[in-house]
């Protein structure tokens, strides 16, 4: 779904528009707004990455504020759900990939500096992108991402034995039963984002209060799935983008680790307390390898917080963006 003027669709995201280019012969969505007459001229880019099951558009009601700091583009990453960056094949959707492909997108914009928020599976292609590439970050926010966690020997042996033989060879198999009935599980989401009922259940996997989400996105997301109807295969996408996040946080988390430890960017850690996806167990493994990173936690807030609550979300980016020196107060609500 597009827009030249995303205010047609809902008056909060009037500026917001959308644009789309050729990377290396894939043709890239992506939502662009202008910095607002406050932004210094020299102001970074703020560049949005959404988890594996959105697009770009889980950041529209982030943008407008964000962009009081500068210009603000957030692209649909390759195997999106919602997207319309164009995608060939499932592989596409895992988290190396997804690397590869800021490294492509970020050349063909000329960004350098940018001020990096990645939500969920983002948020690990955002650090594991700032750590190889630390010239084209300036800052790193990572929003409810999964990252390793300790684990007991137990633990570690069951994801490297059947932990790695359900991720490896699980998704072929439910990719092919998306094939199958997806249309049905299409039909099950559009209701449960339609109905009041049905929605505050199906937000008890991701935690937080899912009713909360604005009107305006999750009739956005309703449409966007009753496009996804007549191209069942691309659920399939988000079941390899899940597979290869858990993959690298459980199974082999030595490049996340290595990125953990060796990002040189100050990093921002944004997680709501309600989140059942990502516990306070992996925030605090990550704080203890950077004592440097800084931790703002938004109370009762679930996996989806931007979404579930934006201005939250910004008033927690805000003040450490703008912090000529975010050396100082690392922690706020931890």
């Amino acid at each position: 779904m597009q827009f030249a003027d995303w205010g047609e669709r809902c008056p909060r995201w009037r500026g917001i528009r959308s644009e789309t280019l050729d990377v290396d012969g894939r043709r890239v969505h992506l939502l662009r707004a202008d910095p607002g007459p406050e932004a210094p001229p020299d102001a970074p880019t703020q560049l949005l990455l959404h988890g594996s099951a959105g697009s770009g558009t889980a950041w529209l009601d982030v943008i407008p504020s964000l962009a009081a700091l500068g210009p603000v583009i957030a692209p649909d990453l390759p195997g999106s759900v919602f997207g319309e960056t164009t995608t060939q094949r499932a592989v596409e959707a895992k988290l190396q990939p997804s690397v590869a492909f800021l490294d492509r997108l970020t050349t063909a914009l000329g960004l350098e500096g940018v001020a990096l928020h990645g939500m969920s599976m983002g948020g690990m292609a955002g650090l594991l992108f700032a750590a190889e590439h630390p010239g084209r970050v300036h800052r790193l926010i990572l929003a409810n991402s999964l990252l390793p966690t300790p684990m007991r020997r137990l633990e570690r042996l069951g994801w490297q034995t059947l932990g790695r033989l359900a991720l490896t060879a699980g998704p072929a198999v439910v990719r092919a039963l998306m094939r199958l009935g997806g249309r049905r599980l299409v039909d099950a989401k559009v209701r449960s984002l339609t109905d009041p009922e049905q929605l505050a259940s199906s937000g008890r996997v991701s935690g937080g209060d899912v009713t909360r989400i604005a009107p305006e996105s999750l009739a956005l997301a309703a449409d966007q799935m009753r496009e996804v109807r007549d191209h069942p295969a691309r659920l399939g996408y988000s079941v390899t983008a899940f597979a290869s996040a858990t993959f690298a946080a459980f199974v082999a988390p030595r490049r996340m680790l290595e990125a953990i430890d060796t990002v040189a960017v100050p990093v921002l850690l944004v997680w709501g307390d309600q989140d059942q996806l990502v516990g306070r167990g992996v925030i605090d493994h990550a704080l203890e390898r950077r004592p440097d990173w800084h931790l703002r936690v938004l109370a009762s807030a679930g996996h989806a917080a931007p979404l579930e609550v934006p201005d939250a979300y910004v008033d927690a980016v805000l003040g450490w963006l703008t912090q000529p020196d975010p050396g100082e107060g690392k922690s706020a609500g931890g």
